[in-house]
């Protein structure tokens, strides 16, 4: 980790008083509002597994009134607690490849946003948690094990890149479905 990155975590880190025990997605911040859910609930729970693998669990948890078919439009916080080790350029990748079997991505966009994420992302450990929120029509925010990463202030990606989960085009349909509580086996 540099040194800037280093200082900048470290004064969030400061700035950010949170709750002993609780996830920093649930709890309000005086002065950011848009940190935390106010009232979160579970809508749902899935494991991704590929060729046999377990690669990560993850979690939906949202507000009341949270609607799977307009996903967009509401804060969520959804969860990817990582069943093995992964490089954080690696995710970034993967994310910007699964946004592209989505919708289209112009190169700037790719480019840009695969940036973005690789100097957010670090890398994970099996155990390791990254949350992520979306504050729709503004931004997506990061956490490491309840830790701020930081924000990528872009609406656009924010809704694409969830939308690698909650989308009707997801990759993984059957991990959609349990995440927004549709009524899936369980896998």
């Amino acid at each position: 980790m540099t040194t800037r990155r280093s200082l900048c975590l470290a004064s969030l880190a400061c700035a950010l008083p949170l709750s002993v025990g609780a996830p920093a997605w649930a709890n309000p911040v005086a002065g950011s509002p848009d940190l935390a859910l106010q009232n979160p609930r579970t809508v749902g729970q899935a494991r991704l597994k590929v060729w046999g693998f377990e690669v990560y669990d993850a979690t939906l948890r949202a507000d009341a009134g949270f609607s799977a078919t307009a996903f967009e439009r509401h804060r969520f916080a959804l969860e990817l607690s990582y069943l093995r080790s992964f490089k954080g350029s690696d995710i970034a990748r993967r994310s910007v490849d699964e946004m592209r079997n989505i919708e289209p991505v112009t190169a700037e966009q790719g480019t840009r946003w695969q940036q973005a994420m690789t100097q957010l992302f670090p890398d994970v450990q099996k155990g390791d948690r990254i949350t992520g929120l979306h504050l729709p029509g503004e931004a997506a925010r990061f956490l490491l094990n309840d830790r701020l990463l930081g924000d990528i202030n872009d609406p656009d990606f924010s809704r694409r890149f969830f939308g690698i989960w909650l989308s009707p085009q997801t990759s993984q349909p059957r991990m959609r479905e349990q995440l927004l509580g549709l009524n899936a086996r369980p896998s």
